[in-house]
């Protein structure tokens, strides 16, 4: 379908004002922001903040319970912002609906960013809080059953990477993974997707800044086909947790998920899809306000909660 009238407007309007410029972490970090005031925001039961002494630095994350009544199934929530940008804070309006809409305490991740802690310091961050957890359940009021991943653009490839993780180092086992407009192939050297050349510019995110943001996350000695750093790329894909993919029509990173969520479907593994028209990469929180895509919570809280 055509980009949805509303986010051509705004989109209409960015490219009139739009030059062409460097991919900066700093100018990245400015730009997100929380759009609602907390007041406003969707309510859960209680909202805490901790840092955790798991990696070099205390890892700060945010714990989201979403009902009084205990024991809860718990989701890692790991942000994007393309490995560079993004915080508790920015992403704290996209992580409530979820827990409200899903029933699971949720955690929220402060990894840390590149390009001032390279792969695989944010990875290993996400892994570490994760394993932290699974060792509370006492203080977390987990189940102790059910775990899962979740994570948006740069933030669904660090789900999908702990999810490779965890099946070979075996100290927790993910049960389900949520991944939104994921980005799963780090390699940009050449364009393999359609997605990348149909959506290559004018949607926000475009096709010719893969690389600048990818470089800051792959430092000097990262491999870009490393299935820890492209999940894509991994050939073995069996016993990897139940998935969720969401992809957007006008986005370059649309292809990579959706051929992620096929090979995992041919492996065996249960997956759903679903591919939201009319919208652009990172449309979470600045667009599900609109009828088109206001779905997207409930549509991941059924499938968390869903006995296959």
């Amino acid at each position: 379908m055509p980009l949805h009238s509303q986010i051509k407007t705004v989109f209409d309007l960015m490219q009139k004002s739009k030059t062409k410029q460097e991919v900066i972490p700093e100018e990245q970090r400015k730009a997100y922001i929380p759009i609602l005031p907390v007041g406003k925001r969707v309510q859960v039961y209680s909202v805490e903040e901790k840092n955790i002494p798991v990696s070099e630095a205390d890892i700060p994350v945010r714990i989201y319970t979403p009902k009084e009544e205990g024991p809860y199934p718990l989701l890692m929530y790991f942000h994007g912002g393309g490995f560079i940008a993004g915080d508790l804070e920015s992403y704290d309006e996209i992580v409530r609906p979820i827990a409200r809409e899903s029933g699971y305490k949720v955690i929220s991740v402060g990894y840390r960013l590149a390009p001032e802690h390279p792969f695989p310091a944010g990875l290993q961050d996400c892994y570490n809080i994760t394993k932290w957890a699974t060792e509370h359940k006492e203080e977390l009021n987990w189940d102790g059953k059910n775990l899962a991943v979740a994570g948006d653009s740069a933030g669904g490839n660090l789900a999908a990477a702990i999810s490779l993780m965890s099946r070979v180092k075996r100290e927790f086992t993910i049960t389900k993974q949520v991944l939104y407009y994921p980005a799963l192939d780090l390699d940009a050297s050449e364009f393999r997707y359609p997605s990348l050349i149909e959506n290559a510019k004018g949607y926000g995110l475009e096709s010719d800044q893969l690389a600048e943001y990818n470089a800051f996350y792959l430092g000097e000695n990262a491999d870009p086909n490393d299935p820890l750093v492209s999940p894509v790329k991994e050939t073995n894909l069996e016993d990897l947790p139940q998935t969720l993919v969401i992809t957007a029509e006008y986005d370059p990173l649309r292809d990579e998920g959706e051929l992620f969520a096929e090979n995992l479907r041919k492996s065996g593994v249960y997956v759903e899809t679903k591919r939201y028209e009319g919208v652009v990469h990172g449309f979470l929180g600045k667009f599900t306000h609109l009828d088109e895509y206001r779905d997207i919570y409930q549509r991941t809280g059924a499938f968390l909660n869903k006995e296959i």
